[in-house]
This record gives C-alpha cells, sequence and structure tokens, in this order.
C-alpha cells in the first residue's frame, strides 16, 4: 500500500507540473498575438485555391467574383470552355498527350510522307502559338497558313469516318481529372456548357465518348469534317476556328447565347490569349470568372497570364480548381 501511494503522488506531482507548463504556453501563446487566423473570404475557405501552382493577382475582385456567382446561383450560369489543353490533359507522366489534330498526325492510319508534313508544319507554327511577344494579330496569318496546310494534309489520307473511333482509342489523348464529374453536375444541374475548339470536332466529341459521356447541354463550336456518302473524308465544314478567331465564332453563334439571355453569369476556361474571346457573343453579360491553364513556356508567358485570367492554373492536369468552384455553386 505504501508503494502504491507514493507512486500515485508523484503522478500527481508530475501531472500537475505538466499542466501548470501547457498552461504557461498556452497563456505565452495568447498573449504573443499569434492565434490562428480565422479564415472568413470564399477566396481563403477554398483549399483548392491554396495550392502552390495557383496564382490570382486581384484577389480582392476574385472574391467579388465568386460571392455573385454563388449568390446568383445556377440558374445564371453558363460555361464557355476551350477543349485541347483545357478540358483534355497537356501531358502525362512527362510525355506531352495528343490534341484533336494530333490523334490522326500520329495515328497509324497516316501515311509516313503525311506524318512528316504534318510533324513539320506543327515544328514550325506551333512556336508561333505560344511566342509571348508577338500580338494575336501578328499570329493570325500563321494561324490561318497551319490549319489550312494542315487541313489538306488530313483529307490527302483518305480517312473514312469507322477510323476515328480507332485513331482515338489508339491514342494518349486524355480529360482532364474531374472532368466526368463536371459534365455530369454540369447535366444534372441543367448548366450549359459551350466548348469552342480550334481542333476537330468529330474527334473532340470521340474523345469525351470514350471517355465521358456527350450529354445534351454540351455543345460544340469547332471544326467538323465533311464526309461523302461513301464515308470518306472529303474536306471540312464551314468556316475555319483557330486558336485567335473564336471570338468570331462567338458572335456568329449569338443565336445561341439570346436562348440563354438569362443566363448572364460566366465560367470562361481557355489555355490562350485567344480563348479569352469565346464569351464576346453573350448578351448582357454580368459576371465573368475567367481560369487560365498554363500548360507551356510558363516563365515566359506567367505574367501575362496572371494579368488576362483571373485565376491560372500552372501544370494542372485536373479540373480540382474549377469543380471546387461548381460545387458552391449548384
Amino acid at each position: 500500500m505504501a508503494r502504491t501511494s507514493g507512486w500515485n503522488t508523484t503522478a500527481a506531482v508530475m501531472t500537475g507540473a505538466a499542466c501548470a507548463l501547457a498552461g504557461a504556453a498556452l497563456a505565452g501563446y495568447l498573449l504573443s498575438g499569434r492565434r490562428p487566423k480565422k479564415r472568413t473570404k470564399i477566396i481563403e475557405m477554398m483549399d483548392e485555391l491554396q495550392k502552390e501552382n495557383v496564382y490570382i493577382k486581384d484577389k480582392e475582385r476574385v472574391e467579388k467574383l465568386l460571392c455573385q456567382l454563388i449568390q446568383d446561383g445556377k440558374s445564371k450560369l453558363q460555361i464557355i470552355t476551350d477543349f485541347d489543353m483545357t478540358l483534355s490533359r497537356f501531358s502525362i507522366n512527362g510525355k506531352r498527350c495528343a490534341t484533336c489534330h494530333n490523334v490522326l498526325e500520329d495515328s497509324t492510319l497516316v501515311p509516313e510522307s503525311k506524318k512528316q508534313i504534318l510533324d513539320e508544319l506543327r515544328d514550325t507554327y506551333y512556336p508561333i502559338e505560344i511566342n509571348a511577344k508577338m500580338t494575336i494579330e501578328e499570329k493570325i496569318p500563321f494561324m490561318m497558313e497551319w490549319w489550312t496546310k494542315a487541313q489538306s494534309a488530313i483529307v490527302a489520307c483518305n480517312f473514312r469516318r469507322e477510323d476515328l473511333t480507332r485513331a482515338v482509342r489508339e491514342s494518349n489523348a486524355m480529360l482532364r481529372e474531374g472532368c466526368d464529374w463536371q459534365f455530369h453536375a454540369l447535366h444534372e444541374h441543367n448548366v450549359p456548357m459551350l466548348i469552342f475548339s480550334a481542333g476537330i470536332g468529330d474527334i473532340l466529341e470521340e474523345i469525351i465518348k470514350q471517355h465521358s459521356q456527350m450529354y445534351a447541354n454540351m455543345r460544340v463550336v469547332s471544326n467538323y469534317m465533311d464526309f461523302n456518302h461513301d464515308g470518306m473524308l472529303v474536306g471540312f465544314k464551314g468556316d475555319l476556328v483557330h486558336t485567335y478567331n473564336k471570338n468570331e465564332g462567338a458572335l456568329r453563334n449569338s443565336d445561341y447565347f439570346t436562348t440563354l439571355k438569362e443566363r448572364r453569369n460566366i465560367i470562361l476556361m481557355g489555355d490562350s490569349m485567344g480563348d479569352l474571346r469565346m464569351a464576346d457573343g453573350v448578351p448582357n453579360m454580368q459576371q465573368i470568372l475567367k481560369i487560365g491553364f498554363l500548360n507551356d513556356n510558363i516563365e515566359e508567358r506567367l505574367e501575362k497570364y496572371k494579368e488576362a485570367y483571373d485565376i491560372v492554373l500552372v501544370s494542372d492536369s485536373t479540373m480540382d480548381v474549377p469543380n471546387a468552384i461548381l460545387k458552391k455553386i449548384l
């Protein structure tokens, strides 16, 4: 009994000392003013916006935009987005993923002679597309040349309609992680999604079908193939859509925007400066939140992207940030 009593006394003394030390430490912490900062703003409460690869130049503006988008709700919202390297991934494990054009360019269905032509076109014109020192106006003639020559080379490959499924399946084209959830959620909540693409609409839709699903709320504006009655590719339909004339496409689709005239809030997603004009045809627009994916030539282009886009996501292979925002609105 004596041994037990002594142990209890010692334990009590040790416990009291520990409590005293903890109390002193807490008092010192409180007196020092180093209390945990309470997060009161939406922009602060969203963990996705705290990541190191997320850049927001004007946080006050973005906070106001988020508050208004959330307050107005899904009934006033529409999504306008690019496809290649925006909805689709730029790379995986350090290897570039295929764009819509790359799906065909890299296909085993393309003769080596045509592959060489397409590769040379990409090597010539892609550096111009991402050149931060050139203006959009200076780039446009080169983009027209690139797309026109590339389409001619593709038509000369004698593709058949059924070849597209195989070409996409054999490629490494894929959607960003989170696209499937996004597509489904927007459909479930009847939020329209307009996809503007300078790629190939037929390939774009096939990529979505193989990795997710095309929904009724989606509309695609792109370069669509023209097949004859035998299913052979003979050309492309309509006016050419390239990286820097999407504003013209927006205006041509003003009837679409008119039907959505009550949806005056926009979330715009893109990966180039040309994508910033995709909402030009929206009448009476009230709020627009611009989310930019910066995938390549990062150091040279980051400052321009921070100036142009409200939120810039650098080397991000996911839809985490847009989806986190949508979850607040839907």
